[in-house]
């Protein structure tokens, strides 16, 4: 019987090396498996998960400064509710809207995105990381102030997948 590759990919796995990283006091754990990458960071900045796909570079970019800058939303109608999709924070940090303070935000209500278009930054650990939209659609919303903290999983933006 061919054995099973262990996946540590879901969230047992991920909190059987967290339990390991504690026990050992080991501070960060790098993974990579079939094309996905998993880093794992305890210490004296809260820990951080962060799962992207291992060709995915996570390049610093410029430092950013949080400035109060976030358009108001467009309410969608409720019979367009099908085509809202969101655009969820793949990684725990910080919400930025804009490359640094004296620049325009990457995007803003009723601007038209492709998957691979940069809506924002999340700075986790002092490193800045590029949020691509990963779908095509008009920004209906943008969900979080920036500068403001979001886990992993919450909805950044309310895109509408009409365009």
């Amino acid at each position: 019987m061919p054995e099973k590759k262990a996946d540590v990919f879901d969230l047992d796995g991920i909190r059987s090396l967290v339990e390991l990283m504690k026990e050992n006091n080991v501070s960060e754990i790098d993974l990579e498996q079939d094309g996905r990458r998993l880093k794992l960071t305890r210490g004296s900045v809260a820990p951080a998960v962060v799962a992207v796909p291992a060709s995915a570079p996570v390049v610093p970019s410029t430092p950013v400064v949080a400035t109060e800058t976030q358009a108001a939303p467009a309410e969608p109608k409720a019979d367009d509710s099908a085509f809202i999709k969101t655009i969820n924070s793949p990684m725990v940090g910080t919400f930025y809207a804009s490359p640094s303070p004296d620049k325009p935000p990457f995007v803003s209500v009723g601007d038209v995105v492709s998957p691979e278009k940069t809506v924002c930054i999340i700075e986790a650990m002092k490193v800045f990381n590029d949020v691509q939209a990963e779908i095509s659609g008009k920004i209906v919303e943008i969900l979080v102030k920036n500068g403001e903290a979001v886990e992993y999983g919450k909805p950044l933006f309310k895109v509408d997948s009409r365009g």
